[in-house]
Protein backbone atom coordinates (compact mmCIF):
# COMPACT_ATOMS: atom_id res chain seq x y z
CA UNK A 1 0.00 0.00 0.00
CA UNK A 2 1.15 3.27 -1.12
CA UNK A 3 2.08 6.73 1.26
CA UNK A 4 -0.87 8.53 -0.75
CA UNK A 5 -3.16 5.88 -0.03
CA UNK A 6 -1.97 5.50 3.72
CA UNK A 7 -2.39 9.80 3.71
CA UNK A 8 -6.17 9.40 3.73
CA UNK A 9 -7.47 10.37 6.99
CA UNK A 10 -11.18 11.39 8.60
CA UNK A 11 -10.02 15.10 8.81
CA UNK A 12 -9.20 15.47 5.25
CA UNK A 13 -13.10 14.09 4.08
CA UNK A 14 -14.48 16.17 6.24
CA UNK A 15 -12.49 19.22 5.16
CA UNK A 16 -13.84 18.79 2.07
CA UNK A 17 -17.52 18.18 2.56
CA UNK A 18 -17.44 21.17 4.63
CA UNK A 19 -17.32 23.06 0.95
CA UNK A 20 -20.76 21.75 0.60
CA UNK A 21 -23.70 24.03 1.56
CA UNK A 22 -27.65 22.46 2.15
CA UNK A 23 -29.26 25.44 -0.35
CA UNK A 24 -32.21 25.57 1.75
CA UNK A 25 -30.20 25.61 5.00
CA UNK A 26 -27.62 27.75 4.49
CA UNK A 27 -25.11 25.72 6.27
CA UNK A 28 -22.27 23.12 5.15
CA UNK A 29 -23.21 19.61 6.01
CA UNK A 30 -20.59 18.79 8.28
CA UNK A 31 -21.80 21.77 10.51
CA UNK A 32 -25.48 20.60 10.22
CA UNK A 33 -24.65 16.97 11.60
CA UNK A 34 -26.04 15.60 7.94
CA UNK A 35 -22.64 13.21 7.72
CA UNK A 36 -23.38 9.90 9.47
CA UNK A 37 -21.35 6.48 9.69
CA UNK A 38 -17.81 7.59 8.22
CA UNK A 39 -15.38 5.45 7.62
CA UNK A 40 -12.20 4.83 5.45
CA UNK A 41 -10.78 1.13 4.31
CA UNK A 42 -7.88 1.66 2.43
CA UNK A 43 -8.98 3.78 -1.02
CA UNK A 44 -12.43 3.45 0.03
CA UNK A 45 -14.51 6.01 1.80
CA UNK A 46 -17.94 5.42 2.46
CA UNK A 47 -20.71 7.43 4.38
CA UNK A 48 -24.38 8.47 4.65
CA UNK A 49 -26.32 11.79 4.29
CA UNK A 50 -28.57 12.02 6.41
CA UNK A 51 -31.02 14.70 5.51
CA UNK A 52 -34.07 16.83 7.11
CA UNK A 53 -36.57 15.56 4.88
CA UNK A 54 -36.87 12.78 2.31
CA UNK A 55 -38.67 15.77 -0.19
CA UNK A 56 -34.87 17.42 0.01
CA UNK A 57 -35.42 18.44 -4.09
CA UNK A 58 -31.74 19.14 -4.27
CA UNK A 59 -30.57 15.40 -2.83
CA UNK A 60 -28.51 13.97 -6.21
CA UNK A 61 -27.25 17.30 -6.42
CA UNK A 62 -25.81 16.90 -2.94
CA UNK A 63 -25.25 13.59 -3.71
CA UNK A 64 -22.80 14.04 -6.72
CA UNK A 65 -20.77 17.27 -4.99
CA UNK A 66 -20.41 14.98 -2.06
CA UNK A 67 -19.04 12.39 -4.34
CA UNK A 68 -17.00 14.58 -6.85
CA UNK A 69 -14.90 16.18 -3.68
CA UNK A 70 -14.21 13.05 -1.96
CA UNK A 71 -13.26 11.08 -5.02
CA UNK A 72 -10.78 13.98 -5.59
CA UNK A 73 -9.11 13.65 -2.80
CA UNK A 74 -5.62 12.03 -2.88
CA UNK A 75 -5.85 7.87 -2.28
CA UNK A 76 -9.40 7.61 -2.24
CA UNK A 77 -10.47 5.27 -6.19
CA UNK A 78 -14.13 4.36 -4.64
CA UNK A 79 -16.79 6.60 -2.60
CA UNK A 80 -19.96 4.83 -1.50
CA UNK A 81 -22.47 7.47 -0.39
CA UNK A 82 -26.09 6.45 1.01
CA UNK A 83 -28.69 9.41 1.65
CA UNK A 84 -30.77 9.32 4.11
CA UNK A 85 -33.21 11.67 5.97
CA UNK A 86 -34.64 12.06 10.03
CA UNK A 87 -37.52 14.68 9.73
CA UNK A 88 -36.97 17.42 12.26
CA UNK A 89 -39.49 18.55 14.33
CA UNK A 90 -40.03 21.91 15.44
CA UNK A 91 -41.09 22.69 19.22
CA UNK A 92 -44.49 24.00 19.35
CA UNK A 93 -46.45 25.06 22.58
CA UNK A 94 -50.25 24.11 22.06
CA UNK A 95 -52.87 22.99 24.56
CA UNK A 96 -53.10 19.52 23.00
CA UNK A 97 -49.87 17.32 22.16
CA UNK A 98 -50.19 14.67 19.32
CA UNK A 99 -47.40 11.74 20.26
CA UNK A 100 -45.50 10.36 17.45
CA UNK A 101 -46.27 13.48 15.28
CA UNK A 102 -42.98 16.07 14.29
CA UNK A 103 -45.00 18.41 11.99
CA UNK A 104 -48.09 19.78 12.20
CA UNK A 105 -48.97 21.77 8.82
CA UNK A 106 -52.31 23.37 8.31
CA UNK A 107 -53.36 23.88 4.67
CA UNK A 108 -56.11 27.15 4.49
CA UNK A 109 -58.16 29.51 1.99
CA UNK A 110 -59.78 32.41 2.99
CA UNK A 111 -62.81 31.23 0.97
CA UNK A 112 -64.60 27.99 -0.12
CA UNK A 113 -63.88 26.90 -3.51
CA UNK A 114 -60.58 27.51 -4.15
CA UNK A 115 -59.25 23.62 -4.79
CA UNK A 116 -57.86 23.71 -1.06
CA UNK A 117 -58.79 20.13 -0.20
CA UNK A 118 -57.53 18.85 -3.64
CA UNK A 119 -54.29 20.31 -2.56
CA UNK A 120 -54.24 18.94 0.69
CA UNK A 121 -54.68 15.53 -1.20
CA UNK A 122 -52.11 15.79 -3.52
CA UNK A 123 -49.42 17.67 -1.36
CA UNK A 124 -49.75 14.74 1.45
CA UNK A 125 -49.43 11.93 -1.48
CA UNK A 126 -46.70 14.18 -3.31
CA UNK A 127 -44.62 13.88 0.37
CA UNK A 128 -45.74 10.34 0.88
CA UNK A 129 -44.44 9.48 -2.32
CA UNK A 130 -41.12 10.73 -1.17
CA UNK A 131 -41.00 7.60 2.10
CA UNK A 132 -42.14 10.03 4.39
CA UNK A 133 -44.84 9.35 6.62
CA UNK A 134 -47.70 11.33 6.08
CA UNK A 135 -51.21 11.74 7.78
CA UNK A 136 -54.12 13.80 6.38
CA UNK A 137 -56.77 15.33 8.79
CA UNK A 138 -60.15 16.30 7.10
CA UNK A 139 -60.36 19.58 9.67
CA UNK A 140 -63.88 20.45 7.59
CA UNK A 141 -66.88 19.41 10.09
CA UNK A 142 -69.84 20.64 8.11
CA UNK A 143 -68.45 19.53 4.13
CA UNK A 144 -65.75 16.51 4.47
CA UNK A 145 -64.82 15.79 1.14
CA UNK A 146 -61.48 13.67 2.01
CA UNK A 147 -63.28 10.61 1.78
CA UNK A 148 -64.26 10.97 -1.37
CA UNK A 149 -61.22 11.99 -3.23
CA UNK A 150 -59.51 9.34 -1.73
CA UNK A 151 -62.25 6.24 -1.69
CA UNK A 152 -62.66 5.27 1.09
CA UNK A 153 -65.96 4.78 3.27
CA UNK A 154 -66.67 2.28 6.25
CA UNK A 155 -67.20 2.92 9.65
CA UNK A 156 -63.93 4.02 12.36
CA UNK A 157 -62.52 1.94 15.09
CA UNK A 158 -61.55 2.27 18.07
CA UNK A 159 -58.78 1.12 20.56
CA UNK A 160 -59.03 -0.57 23.65
CA UNK A 161 -57.96 2.95 25.21
CA UNK A 162 -60.98 4.19 23.06
CA UNK A 163 -58.54 6.27 20.64
CA UNK A 164 -59.97 6.36 17.02
CA UNK A 165 -58.17 4.23 14.23
CA UNK A 166 -57.68 6.29 11.24
CA UNK A 167 -57.90 5.11 7.75
CA UNK A 168 -55.61 4.26 5.39
CA UNK A 169 -55.36 4.87 1.77
CA UNK A 170 -52.21 5.04 -0.88
CA UNK A 171 -49.93 4.92 2.27
CA UNK A 172 -52.01 7.83 4.06
CA UNK A 173 -53.09 7.63 7.29
CA UNK A 174 -56.34 9.54 7.18
CA UNK A 175 -59.10 10.92 9.12
CA UNK A 176 -62.14 12.64 9.03
CA UNK A 177 -65.90 13.93 9.74
CA UNK A 178 -66.90 11.88 6.85
CA UNK A 179 -66.24 8.46 8.05
CA UNK A 180 -68.69 9.33 11.38
CA UNK A 181 -72.02 10.42 9.39
CA UNK A 182 -73.41 9.00 6.34
CA UNK A 183 -72.97 10.88 2.95
CA UNK A 184 -76.49 12.84 2.77
CA UNK A 185 -76.39 13.16 6.75
CA UNK A 186 -75.96 17.37 7.20
CA UNK A 187 -73.78 18.32 10.18
CA UNK A 188 -75.62 20.69 12.67
CA UNK A 189 -73.73 21.28 14.93
CA UNK A 190 -72.90 24.55 17.05
CA UNK A 191 -69.70 26.02 17.83
CA UNK A 192 -68.97 24.05 20.94
CA UNK A 193 -69.93 20.70 19.36
CA UNK A 194 -67.39 21.08 16.55
CA UNK A 195 -64.63 22.48 18.98
CA UNK A 196 -64.73 19.23 20.96
CA UNK A 197 -64.88 16.80 17.42
CA UNK A 198 -62.20 19.03 16.57
CA UNK A 199 -59.94 18.47 19.98
CA UNK A 200 -61.18 14.53 20.10
CA UNK A 201 -59.48 14.62 16.03
CA UNK A 202 -56.48 16.47 17.25
CA UNK A 203 -56.11 14.38 20.43
CA UNK A 204 -57.67 11.19 20.48
CA UNK A 205 -56.37 9.67 17.29
CA UNK A 206 -54.00 6.57 17.12
CA UNK A 207 -51.43 8.71 14.70
CA UNK A 208 -48.87 6.74 15.14
CA UNK A 209 -45.66 8.12 14.04
CA UNK A 210 -45.92 10.66 11.33
CA UNK A 211 -43.24 12.88 9.66
CA UNK A 212 -45.71 14.93 8.45
CA UNK A 213 -49.64 15.70 9.37
CA UNK A 214 -51.72 17.55 6.76
CA UNK A 215 -54.81 19.50 8.19
CA UNK A 216 -57.08 20.30 5.76
CA UNK A 217 -58.39 23.33 7.33
CA UNK A 218 -62.36 24.55 6.80
CA UNK A 219 -62.45 27.69 4.57
CA UNK A 220 -62.51 30.99 6.14
CA UNK A 221 -61.31 32.04 9.46
CA UNK A 222 -64.28 31.68 11.98
CA UNK A 223 -64.67 29.40 15.00
CA UNK A 224 -63.09 26.25 13.74
CA UNK A 225 -60.37 27.93 12.08
CA UNK A 226 -59.47 29.78 15.55
CA UNK A 227 -60.02 26.14 17.63
CA UNK A 228 -57.42 24.32 15.07
CA UNK A 229 -54.69 27.37 15.49
CA UNK A 230 -55.41 27.89 18.99
CA UNK A 231 -54.88 24.11 19.93
CA UNK A 232 -53.22 22.20 17.08
CA UNK A 233 -48.86 22.23 17.79
CA UNK A 234 -48.74 23.97 14.22
CA UNK A 235 -45.23 23.89 12.80
CA UNK A 236 -46.52 25.95 10.18
CA UNK A 237 -50.04 26.90 7.06
CA UNK A 238 -49.65 27.49 3.74
CA UNK A 239 -52.41 29.37 1.75
CA UNK A 240 -54.82 27.98 -1.46
CA UNK A 241 -55.86 30.64 -3.69
CA UNK A 242 -56.82 31.71 -7.07
CA UNK A 243 -55.83 34.55 -9.71
CA UNK A 244 -59.00 36.64 -9.47
CA UNK A 245 -58.99 39.64 -7.39
CA UNK A 246 -61.88 38.16 -4.49
CA UNK A 247 -59.70 35.30 -3.83
CA UNK A 248 -56.82 37.03 -3.19
CA UNK A 249 -58.15 39.49 -0.97
CA UNK A 250 -59.46 36.68 1.27
CA UNK A 251 -55.88 35.36 1.29
CA UNK A 252 -55.01 38.16 2.69
CA UNK A 253 -56.88 37.32 5.70
CA UNK A 254 -55.78 34.00 6.08
CA UNK A 255 -52.10 35.47 6.49
CA UNK A 256 -53.52 37.98 8.99
CA UNK A 257 -55.41 35.11 11.47
CA UNK A 258 -51.94 33.25 11.25
CA UNK A 259 -49.84 36.23 12.02
CA UNK A 260 -52.16 36.50 15.21
CA UNK A 261 -51.42 33.26 16.41
CA UNK A 262 -47.81 33.09 15.78
CA UNK A 263 -48.28 30.34 13.26
CA UNK A 264 -45.60 30.98 10.38
CA UNK A 265 -46.39 30.93 6.70
CA UNK A 266 -45.02 29.21 4.67
CA UNK A 267 -45.68 30.80 1.50
CA UNK A 268 -48.65 30.71 -0.68
CA UNK A 269 -50.22 28.52 -3.78
CA UNK A 270 -51.75 29.73 -7.06
CA UNK A 271 -54.64 27.16 -8.35
CA UNK A 272 -56.06 26.94 -11.14
CA UNK A 273 -53.43 28.92 -12.14
CA UNK A 274 -53.79 28.42 -16.53
CA UNK A 275 -54.75 26.13 -18.74
CA UNK A 276 -52.77 24.52 -21.49
CA UNK A 277 -54.81 23.55 -24.61
CA UNK A 278 -54.12 19.75 -25.45
CA UNK A 279 -55.07 20.30 -29.19
CA UNK A 280 -52.92 23.82 -29.59
CA UNK A 281 -50.19 23.57 -26.77
CA UNK A 282 -51.18 26.99 -26.12
CA UNK A 283 -51.28 27.94 -22.60
CA UNK A 284 -54.44 30.44 -21.65
CA UNK A 285 -54.98 32.49 -18.34
CA UNK A 286 -58.36 31.81 -17.73
CA UNK A 287 -58.80 33.35 -14.30
CA UNK A 288 -56.42 36.31 -15.03
CA UNK A 289 -52.21 35.65 -14.47
CA UNK A 290 -49.41 36.60 -11.94
CA UNK A 291 -51.88 37.71 -9.08
CA UNK A 292 -50.86 34.91 -6.42
CA UNK A 293 -47.26 35.43 -6.98
CA UNK A 294 -47.99 39.82 -6.98
CA UNK A 295 -49.34 38.76 -3.17
CA UNK A 296 -46.67 36.74 -1.92
CA UNK A 297 -44.19 39.64 -3.00
CA UNK A 298 -46.49 42.10 -1.61
CA UNK A 299 -47.26 40.06 1.88
CA UNK A 300 -43.30 38.64 1.86
CA UNK A 301 -44.29 35.40 2.11
CA UNK A 302 -42.80 32.69 -0.80
CA UNK A 303 -44.63 31.94 -3.72
CA UNK A 304 -44.56 28.08 -3.28
CA UNK A 305 -46.02 27.21 -7.36
CA UNK A 306 -48.77 27.09 -9.25
CA UNK A 307 -51.48 24.72 -10.45
CA UNK A 308 -52.65 24.39 -13.45
CA UNK A 309 -56.08 23.67 -14.49
CA UNK A 310 -57.05 20.45 -15.99
CA UNK A 311 -59.45 17.96 -16.08
CA UNK A 312 -57.65 15.16 -14.84
CA UNK A 313 -57.52 16.86 -11.10
CA UNK A 314 -61.19 16.74 -11.06
CA UNK A 315 -61.60 13.40 -11.98
CA UNK A 316 -59.16 12.00 -10.20
CA UNK A 317 -61.11 13.86 -7.14
CA UNK A 318 -64.26 12.20 -8.14
CA UNK A 319 -62.61 8.99 -9.04
CA UNK A 320 -60.69 8.62 -5.34
CA UNK A 321 -57.46 8.42 -7.23
CA UNK A 322 -56.02 11.95 -7.11
CA UNK A 323 -53.70 12.76 -9.98
CA UNK A 324 -50.23 12.30 -8.33
CA UNK A 325 -51.69 8.77 -7.41
CA UNK A 326 -53.05 8.37 -10.98
CA UNK A 327 -50.86 10.38 -13.36
CA UNK A 328 -47.46 11.14 -11.45
CA UNK A 329 -45.70 12.45 -14.61
CA UNK A 330 -48.54 14.61 -15.32
CA UNK A 331 -47.76 18.67 -15.65
CA UNK A 332 -50.01 18.91 -12.37
CA UNK A 333 -48.63 16.46 -10.70
CA UNK A 334 -45.10 17.77 -11.11
CA UNK A 335 -46.64 20.77 -9.71
CA UNK A 336 -47.71 18.82 -6.35
CA UNK A 337 -44.44 17.65 -6.36
CA UNK A 338 -42.38 20.36 -6.22
CA UNK A 339 -44.66 22.49 -4.15
CA UNK A 340 -44.64 19.67 -1.60
CA UNK A 341 -40.62 19.78 -1.89
CA UNK A 342 -40.49 23.77 -0.78
CA UNK A 343 -42.96 23.14 2.11
CA UNK A 344 -40.29 20.50 3.52
CA UNK A 345 -37.76 22.93 3.09
CA UNK A 346 -39.39 25.37 4.69
CA UNK A 347 -40.62 22.87 7.75
CA UNK A 348 -37.06 21.80 7.48
CA UNK A 349 -35.61 25.67 8.37
CA UNK A 350 -38.09 26.06 11.19
CA UNK A 351 -37.12 22.90 13.15
CA UNK A 352 -33.88 23.47 12.33
CA UNK A 353 -33.90 26.75 14.44
CA UNK A 354 -31.85 28.40 12.03
CA UNK A 355 -33.77 31.34 11.95
CA UNK A 356 -36.86 32.96 14.27
CA UNK A 357 -40.34 31.40 12.81
CA UNK A 358 -41.37 34.56 13.24
CA UNK A 359 -39.08 35.58 10.64
CA UNK A 360 -39.69 32.93 8.19
CA UNK A 361 -41.39 34.70 4.99
CA UNK A 362 -38.14 37.59 5.32
CA UNK A 363 -35.77 34.18 4.83
CA UNK A 364 -37.75 32.51 2.40
CA UNK A 365 -38.03 36.46 0.49
CA UNK A 366 -34.36 36.14 0.56
CA UNK A 367 -33.35 32.23 -0.57
CA UNK A 368 -36.63 32.68 -3.61
CA UNK A 369 -35.41 35.14 -5.50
Amino acid sequence: MSDAICAVREEAVLHVLRTVQDPDLHKDIVSLGFIKNLAIAGTKVSFDVELTTPACPVKEQLKQECYDKVLALDGVAEVDISMTSNVRAREVQSSIAIPGVKNVLAVASGKGGVGKSTASVNIALALQATGARVGLLDADIYGPSIPTMLGIDGALEKTAENKLVPKEKFGLRVMSMGFLVSDDAPVVWRGPMVHGILQQFLGQVLWNDLDYLIVDMPPGTGDAQLTLTQSAPLAGAVIITTPQDVSLIDARRGLRMFEQVNVPVLGLIENMSFFVCHTCDERHDIFRHGGGKKVSEELRIPFLGEIPIDPSIVLGGDTGVPIVQQAPRSAAAKAYHSIASNIAAGLSMAAMELIDPADLKLQWKTTSQ
